[in-house]
């Protein structure tokens, strides 16, 4: 019968486990003495041969060979054969326990189900029940030694009262090359099939239920038979064993004790006895000895499946429960809760320790949150929120954070760093350019309105940033609005624009074309820039490509620097912006250079993309 020790280890104690190393039953001292023994014996033959029966030459080839064995003994992968092995084994062990077939949920069907309380009925429900219990037993009987030693023929098992011989004769007259253990499951779906002819079912829904059940009975069964017919691959077992034992074949020579005299490494002790040698083959013949005893467990060994135990219980519960447990119910009567809406069960005096605990009522049950936190919000803010965080463009979060991970400037780079981030987002969100004001004097900071306006480009990945200008009249000029084009002379009574335009002209150039100026800069050139400052005439285009943007003429008077550059070498000239090609679509870039500040500073700029039609 199986050992069970799961009582001593109910509490864990000092050395709890300790308790069990002196029991034999099912111990690794049973299973493993004797090929312990045979190692020892074999090991012990060998030192003693190699102390007392060679001479000297033979002894030193015995100790290189000693030697040689012990050195490359190592790279048999034992212990990842071994552990894989086991794992696989034990896996198997416990699925092909609960593969054993239990009529528990058929019986309770089948006791529901079949109705009728006279002899008919009594032996329709014996009789289906006797059949479902007759192809455990054929399965149980074909797999397991120890069952099958129990009714080695059919004559036992109808004189166990398993089978009639009118059932033998059917069993034995329908010819099958293969396991007739599915043969009752039919005699019990056609019983099943007849009680619901007779009405003892009541309807198909039970009816339905009753083989459902029976069907995961039968499937057990099969996966049992399944599990004896397809055993782990004998090439893996083969080879776990071959390398257990070829290790210790080799550790008989290699981990001999040598003469300390002839100074070879590691052998400086004569212990005669290898204790630890001892232990290694104690823990991985041991190992292989699990794997050998669980590989089927429906042997005789003491750690085996007692299946003859299962078949008496099988038995005995399931015609209980369909015959004398049929309509047997007890009187009902009130329970002594009856007028208790709070019913508590007693205690006794070992358990009331536990009255002292508090009830769990959930792992965040005790999590403290500020009051601050814990006030509802108004649905408006929160949407306002939403629409918000909707509508920014995707690169300003990063942009920002960018903003807060730089480093603390100082001076000049100071304010617009932290007033840059700020300005930015209402820029984003404002339906127009609103008024900048600044000092001429101060050139460190740049002030944009609310109504203040950039293009939907603001924020990607460019070299130049517009950071404000200052219209001297209160009309306010939607970028949105912007006319995008050939722009026509308008030379009577009209007032003068200024073209702002990228095109990057070079001096020749500027110098041959007459109609044809160098673009008018909005801000003031770098220090080392190429670029050239040129009025040019209001009604100007600029061969013919006009400018992206319009604006009055004293805009450009009053821009202020607020961008930043990562610290370069005061030697190098600013790189100029990119001339756009002529002829097509134009892009217009607003460039803010920077100056050489003295101290180290990084770079924010952004940028935007337009074309003209």
């Amino acid at each position: 019968m199986t050992v069970t020790y799961t009582a001593r280890v109910a509490n864990a104690r000092f050395c709890g486990f300790s308790k069990l190393l002196l029991a034999w039953k099912g111990s690794i001292y049973k299973v493993l003495y004797k090929e312990f023994l045979a190692f020892f014996a074999m090991y012990t033959a060998i030192s003693i041969t190699y102390r007392f029966l060679l001479y000297d030459d033979q002894k030193r080839y015995f100790e290189k060979l000693a030697i040689y064995c012990n050195d490359y003994a190592s790279l048999i992968p034992m212990s990842f054969v071994l552990g894989f092995y086991v794992t696989l084994v034990v896996n198997r062990w416990w699925s092909q326990y609960t593969s054993i077939p239990l009529p528990d949920r058929l019986m309770c069907v089948l006791s529901g189900g079949l109705q009728g309380s006279d002899e008919r009925g009594r032996l329709l429900r014996r009789t289906m029940m006797r059949y479902a219990s007759l192809s455990g037993l054929l399965i149980l009987r074909s797999v397991s030694t120890a069952v099958f030693k129990r009714f080695p023929t059919m004559d036992h098992v109808v004189e166990a009262g398993f089978m009639t011989r009118e059932e033998r004769k059917k069993f034995e007259g329908l010819h099958s090359p293969y396991n007739k253990y599915w043969i009752p499951c039919v005699w019990f779906t056609n019983l099943a099939a007849v009680a619901r002819c007779e009405g003892r079912i009541k309807d198909d829904h039970t009816l339905k239920l009753l083989l459902e059940e029976l069907n995961a009975f039968r499937g057990k069964c099969s996966m049992l038979f399944h599990y004896d017919m397809i055993s782990v691959p004998l090439v893996y077992t083969q080879v776990v064993t071959l390398a257990v034992y070829s290790f210790f074949l080799v550790c008989l020579i290699g981990r001999q004790f040598l003469d300390p005299s002839q100074g070879y490494p590691d052998h400086d002790l004569d212990l005669y006895v290898p204790i630890f040698t001892l232990l290694q083959f104690f823990f991985y013949a041991g190992w292989l000895k699990v794997a050998e005893q669980l590989i089927n467990p429906f042997g005789e060994d003491d750690d085996d499946f007692e299946t003859n135990w299962l078949i008496d219980r099988n038995f005995q519960v399931s015609m209980m429960a369909v015959d004398e447990m049929y309509g047997d119910l007890p009187m009902m009567e009130r329970d002594r809760y009856w007028n208790d809406s709070n019913p508590r069960p007693p205690y006794t005096a070992a358990t009331l320790f536990v009255l002292r605990k508090p009830s769990f009522q959930g792992s965040t049950f005790d999590m403290a949150i500020p009051k601050e936190e814990m006030h509802f919000q108004p649905l408006e803010d929160i949407a306002e929120n939403l629409e918000e965080s909707g509508t920014r463009h995707p690169n300003m979060a990063l942009f920002n954070r960018l903003l807060n991970a730089a480093p603390s400037p100082t001076g000049f780079m100071g304010g617009a760093l932290r007033r840059t981030s700020a300005q930015l987002q209402r820029l984003h969100h404002s339906p127009s350019i609103d008024q900048c004001t600044s000092d001429d004097e101060e050139e460190d900071s740049c002030k944009i309105g609310k109504g203040g306006s950039l293009p939907s480009g603001l924020g990607q990945e460019t070299q130049s940033t517009v950071c404000s200008f200052r219209e001297e009249k209160s009309v306010r000029t939607p970028l949105l609005e912007i006319q995008f084009g050939a722009e026509p002379d308008k030379r009577g009574g009209q007032p003068e624009r200024m073209e702002v335009s990228n095109e990057v002209g070079e001096r020749g150039t500027a110098e041959k074309r007459e109609t044809s100026r160098a673009p008018v800069s909005l801000l003031p050139p770098p220090p080392q820039s190429t670029r050239e400052m040129s009025p040019r005439p209001a009604s100007a285009i600029v061969s013919g490509h006009p400018s992206a943007f319009l604006f009055h003429p004293a805009a450009h008077s009053s821009l202020e620097h607020c961008s930043s550059q990562p610290a370069i070498n005061h030697n190098k000239a600013v790189p100029a912006i990119p001339k756009p090609p002529f002829g097509g679509n134009k892009m217009s870039f607003l460039t803010v250079p920077s100056y050489n500040e003295p101290q180290r500073f990084r770079s924010v700029s952004m940028g935007s993309e337009l074309t003209g039609s």
